[in-house]
């Protein structure tokens, strides 16, 4: 045994003389350095064709006068009282005319079609005659608005429903510019 003992020593000896062995030094590279490109300004940025104004001012007042145009003035079964949403569209409005003092404004006076064709112009006139009161106390000059009775004739929706009747009993605007 004592020379397993022996034999088992000097294999050991061996193994640590052999694990002992200096490793070569292995020169390792330093990594290149980072890329960098010069600097490229952006692109300059193409500005949008300018706007002529005159088309610019002219797109601003179209859409001014569609708003006015798309709110009618609605009245109750045989009255020419303004409620207070129409009085509430009649300051839009108002307050639109006042900045746009080159607009002049024609408002039309509708009936539906119950009612004499006598009695409806009478109606539609007095319709009508109730808004330009109303815009010109608010502070639009009377030179600006004009009025018309057109009655029963331009209904806006067909039919003799109450909703018909409803959308034909109202007072409507067109717009003209002033030049």
């Amino acid at each position: 045994m004592k020379t397993i003992v022996k034999v088992l020593a000097v294999s050991v000896a061996l193994a640590l003389f052999a694990c002992a062995k200096k490793k070569e030094a292995v020169e390792v590279a330093p990594p290149p350095p980072p890329r960098v490109e010069a600097y490229k300004p952006p692109p300059p940025r193409q500005e949008a064709p300018k706007e002529d104004p005159l088309e610019a001012e002219r797109r601003r007042l179209e859409e001014l006068m569609n708003k006015i145009m798309s709110d009618d003035i609605y009245f109750e079964y045989d009255q020419a009282t303004l409620t207070a949403a129409a009085k509430d569209i009649l300051v839009e409005v108002g307050d639109i005319l006042k900045r746009e003092a080159r607009f002049a404004v024609l408002t039309e006076g509708h009936t539906d079609e119950r009612g004499t064709e006598s009695y409806n112009m009478g109606l539609g006139m007095r319709r009508a005659d109730a808004v330009v009161k109303f815009l010109t106390s608010y502070g639009v000059a009377s030179s600006r608005l004009t009025k018309v009775s057109y009655g029963e004739e331009q209904p806006k929706v067909s039919g003799s429903s109450e909703d018909a009747f409803a959308k034909n009993r109202r007072a409507a605007f067109r717009v003209q510019i002033k030049h």
